[in-house]
């Protein structure tokens, strides 16, 4: 007989929460993996499923019985072990105690450290069928769930109610009582295909046997393909390309166990209506796939997966065109009333819409971004006259009824409303755009408007919420500061703005009302930015001692910052660097301890070592070099031209003393370091790069 089986675990509930469900499945795996290996059981592979009535895992080559292992436990320390006339203390006899002997069974371990109380034994091996029950329960109570469910009259919880277990290791169910079930042999089939308890003879057949015989495919990722093939095919039929949204694939996926592709049709007159709404009716609230045709305009078609293999798939078919066709009457209804009043008339209605109880209504939050709105544009060259245009109008599209049934559309319908108004096309453009990028990969907004609103909406909101003292706070980030500080970031960087952050937020702290006092806030909220940003950079691969030596600066604006960043990551590269930063490090250390004030300025005539003469033309030559350069903010070939630098300063720290017994020689060679240093400082302080 083998020493090893494979494990099967399966629970099977009611319709688990579908944008969950992967999660919880990965955190069941992973769970059984660590608890297995905490228990000593090395076990091979392990595979995981899951579908919306279950979850299971398959872990290969589970050992039937822990090795035997010797045991030592350290105990009290002698010196506490025994008293003056050589009897065990409580401490001793405490320990001997919990170990099951008595002190004189105790053994001593002497090392150059101490010695102690020991106890050593020979723990022999449970076998894997004893313990298994007791790694799933724990298991269970690992998976990650908002809210736990009781059912019936008992106080079991869980996700959903439970209604049967499957524990098999090899071709033997482990008795085991797990949320009030009997573990068994007995998996469940498809609810309308093979609603009949399934057999499961060993582990391994455990996916194949649920499909053929049970119409369920277990294996989410087999189903996610499935799904994303029949959907492609589906619109290839309708002679067009079907509208895939990853996250609605794997919602989608999280919702079937026999996924069947359907196509269905909707009137061609709704097609009117603009299409993201008509989308949004369909991805979000029908979970349907829309098609587009070849002109990738939107065709009145749409592809739904069905649960169920159906004999007459054209009753599902007029069932769900049945069900999309209100949603789209309202879309279309709401988008004929909105367009009967103008959004700039719509302005008053935000004074009665709270933006935050401290902060005021979204009326004041829109004047104020306007503002805002209209020093960054002028800031930067852009037209002012628009960008407060554009601000002005921002939140208007919040009050209107599409907004209102679908918010998801905010911004988007807000251009519809203002192109249909007349408003000029960058205007109602900067409206959709002041939301991006609303996610983190999307978009940034690519004209000029778009970018200065979209920078004065999030600059508004992370002044206003630190002014009250709210900012982020662990994982709770209610008001998004976190996402919408990265998002300043990139507009800035990646559209290539020159602007300067803390005058940004003063400007914007200064629309405020006097009782929010938030001019108080500029160099806390600065810091937060600069670690959302060290988040983004250190992401991109950069190193955090490369973003340490540039925040040192403290440069206040990003695209600064930025062009400092990839200075200083491509001379940490060059092979000069290591040995400059380390002599940076030393310099810092130097003048730290310098006990009198370093002069500004070294002098020639007292340069009399060779060494020290070398540096000094050396730095010469290089800063007139490198101050054009640094004008320009071209830091990565000034700091190529700085490397030159690691000769005659490894001379000069190998050949003269610095800390001189003469005086006025001691503080030339400081105020040398002290130029050599600030050379470097004009772009980072590269002392920070030496690991």
């Amino acid at each position: 007989m083998s020493n090893t089986q494979d494990l099967l675990f399966e629970i099977g509930t009611e319709e688990l929460p579908p944008k969950s469900l992967k999660r919880m499945r990965d955190a069941l795996q992973a769970a059984i993996d660590s608890l297995l290996d905490e228990c000593h059981l090395a076990h091979g592979n392990s595979k995981s499923f899951a579908t919306p009535r279950r979850l299971a895992v398959l872990v290969h080559d589970v050992p039937l019985k822990q090795p035997d292992r010797d045991v030592t436990r350290r105990g009290p320390a002698l010196a506490t072990a025994f008293d003056d006339d050589g009897k065990p203390t409580k401490p001793a006899e405490g320990f001997a105690r919990s170990c099951g002997v008595t002190v004189d069974e105790l053994d001593r371990l002497e090392t150059d450290k101490g010695a102690w109380l020991v106890y050593n034994a020979s723990e022999t091996g449970k076998s894997a069928a004893e313990i298994i029950p007791g790694i799933i329960e724990k298991a269970l109570r690992a998976i990650p769930v908002a809210r736990r469910m009781r059912w019936g009259d008992s106080d079991i919880e869980f996700v959903r109610p439970a209604h049967w277990i499957v524990l098999l290791l090899g071709d033997t169910p482990l008795p085991a009582k797990l949320l009030g079930l009997t573990a068994d042999r007995y998996t469940r089939g498809h609810r309308f295909h093979h609603n009949e308890p399934i057999a499961i003879d060993t582990p391994a057949n455990y996916a194949e046997l649920l499909q053929s015989r049970g119409h369920v495919m277990a294996d989410m990722e087999q189903r996610h393909d499935s799904i994303r093939t029949q959907v492609i095919e589906a619109g290839v039929a309708l002679d067009g390309t079907a509208q895939i949204d990853p996250d609605l694939l794997d919602e989608v996926t999280a919702l079937v166990e026999w996924p069947v592709a359907i196509t269905g049709n909707f009137e061609a007159r709704f097609l009117e209506v603009p299409a993201e709404a008509l989308v949004s009716s369909m991805q979000d609230h029908q979970k349907f796939f829309p098609v587009t045709g070849p002109d990738g305009q939107l065709m009145p078609n749409f592809i739904t997966i069905a649960n169920i293999a159906s004999q007459d798939p054209e009753q599902v078919k007029a069932g769900n065109e049945r069900v999309i066709r209100p949603r789209l009457e309202d879309a279309a209804f709401f988008w004929a009333q909105d367009r009967k009043q103008s959004l700039a008339s719509r302005t008053e209605q935000l004074d009665s819409m709270t933006f935050q109880k401290q902060l005021g209504s979204l009326g004041d939050k829109q004047r104020r971004v306007a503002a805002l709105a209209g020093h960054i544009a002028t800031t930067l060259g852009f037209d002012a006259a628009q960008a407060e245009r554009a601000a002005a109008l921002c939140k208007c599209d919040l009050v209107t009824s599409m907004v209102f049934e679908f918010p998801e559309l905010q911004g988007i319908m807000g251009r519809y409303y203002a192109q249909h108004d007349g408003e000029d096309d960058a205007v109602a453009m900067a409206l959709d755009e002041q939301y991006q990028p609303r996610h983190a990969g999307d978009e940034l907004p690519a004209s000029p408007i778009g970018q200065a609103l979209a920078i004065a909406e999030r600059l508004d909101t992370l002044v206003g919420i630190f002014a009250i003292g709210q900012p982020p706070s662990g994982d709770k980030d209610p008001f998004a500061l976190r996402r919408a500080a990265l998002g300043v970031m990139r507009i800035v960087i990646e559209q290539q703005l020159d602007i300067d952050l803390r005058e940004l937020i003063d400007q914007a702290a200064s629309h405020f009302p006097a009782d929010v006092n938030a001019g108080a806030i500029t160099d806390a909220l600065f810091a937060f930015m600069m670690e959302r940003l060290r988040s983004w950079y250190l992401d991109a691969g950069y190193e955090t001692p490369v973003f340490d030596a540039v925040l040192a600066r403290q440069p206040s604006r990003p695209l600064d910052f930025d062009s400092r960043m990839q200075a200083v990551r491509a001379f940490r590269a060059l092979p000069e660097s290591a040995s400059l930063a380390a002599a940076n490090k030393r310099i810092r250390n130097i003048l730290r301890k310098a006990e009198t004030a370093v002069p500004s300025q070294y002098q020639q005539e007292l340069l009399i070592e060779p060494a020290e003469q070398a540096l000094a033309g050396a730095i010469t030559t290089q800063a007139e070099a490198v101050q054009p350069l640094f004008a320009r903010r071209e830091y990565t070939p000034a700091l190529s031209l700085l490397a030159g630098l690691q000769a005659p300063v490894d001379s000069f720290f190998d050949d003269v003393m610095v800390m001189a017994d003469d005086a006025a020689l001691r503080d030339n060679r400081l105020a040398l370091l002290n130029t050599l240093s600030a050379l470097f400082l004009q772009v980072a302080d590269i002392s920070l790069l030496q690991s």
